[in-house]
C-alpha cells in the first residue's frame, strides 16, 4: 500500500468526520445528540489513552500531536503495531467487533483528541454513508498494511527493517525544520518496531550512523540519505 493512499484516505476522514459535514450530513436531531456527546480531551506525553483489554466506550479522534498503539507480549515485551498522528481516529476496530480493545494506547508528545461515545459513533456509522465508505476503505487499507507488516518481519534482515522503518517514520510523521524524524523513539522502542534485541538496535543505529546514512541526536534521527537507505531496505522510491 502506499503512503499516498494512506494520506488519501486520512484526508477523506477529516473531511467527514468534523462538525461542518455533519452539520449537513445529519438530521437536526442527531447533529444535537452528536454536539452533546463530544468530548474534548488532553494527554500529556507518555499519558495512557486506553489500556489493552479495556471494554471500548468510544472513538478518539486526534487532533494534535502523536500516539502509539502497542501490545505486550507473552514475556511482557511492548511491541509496538502502528504510530498515530493528527487527523486519525483510534479504538473504532474493537468497538466494530464487539471484543475489549486489543492494544493500549499512549501520547509519545502532547495529545489533544475528541472522544465519541460508541453508541453516537455506531448511529453515525448508519446515518452517513460518507463516513461509513471512509472507514471501509480505512478498514481495508489497515488489513492491507498487516499482511505487509508479516512479509516484513517474515522476510526482511534487520537491516533492511531499520531501513526501511526510518523512511516510513520520516513519510508519515514529517520532519522539523532541523530535517529530524517528529519522533523521538528510545533504542528500545526501534528494537520493537524491527523485531531486534535493543543492543542489536543500538549497534545497527551507530553503523548507520557510521556509514553516514544518519544523523544522530540523543533519540532524535535525521535521514541524511535517502537514496542508499531505500536501497538498504528495498524500498521503492
Amino acid at each position: 500500500m502506499s503512503l499516498e493512499k494512506q494520506n488519501l484516505i486520512e484526508e477523506s476522514l477529516q473531511k467527514v468526520f468534523n462538525e461542518d459535514s455533519f452539520k449537513v450530513t445529519l438530521s437536526a436531531d442527531d447533529f444535537q445528540k452528536y454536539l452533546a456527546a463530544l468530548q474534548s480531551l488532553h494527554f500529556n506525553k507518555g499519558e495512557t489513552i486506553f489500556e489493552d483489554g479495556d471494554t471500548p466506550k468510544g472513538v478518539f479522534f486526534i487532533k494534535k500531536g502523536t500516539a502509539k498503539l502497542s501490545k505486550q507480549g507473552v514475556y511482557g515485551k511492548e511491541q509496538i503495531l502502528r504510530f498515530i498522528k493528527e487527523g486519525d481516529l483510534i479504538g473504532y476496530r474493537s468497538l466494530l467487533c464487539g471484543e475489549n480493545l486489543q492494544a493500549k494506547g499512549e501520547a509519545m508528545t502532547e495529545v489533544e483528541a475528541t472522544f465519541l461515545p460508541a453508541d453516537i459513533f455506531l448511529h453515525l456509522l448508519e446515518v452517513d454513508p460518507k463516513l461509513s465508505f471512509v472507514m471501509l476503505q480505512k478498514i481495508a487499507f489497515e488489513l492491507g498494511e498487516s499482511s505487509n507488516t508479516v512479509t516484513f518481519l517474515a522476510q526482511k534482515t534487520v537491516r533492511e527493517r531499520l531501513a526501511e522503518i526510518l523512511l516510513l517514520l520520516e513519510q508519515k510523521l514529517g520532519t522539523d525544520p532541523e530535517g529530524f524524524i517528529k519522533i523521538s523513539l528510545t533504542r528500545e522502542e526501534i528494537a520493537n518496531i524491527i523485531g531486534t534485541a535493543t543492543e542489536s538496535a543500538i549497534r545497527l543505529i551507530s553503523e548507520f550512523k557510521q556509514d553516514g546514512l544518519i544523523e544522530v541526536e540523543g533519540r532524535n534521527i535525521k535521514i541524511v540519505h535517502h537514496e542508499k537507505l531505500r536501497k538498504l531496505g528495498h524500498v521503492l522510491p
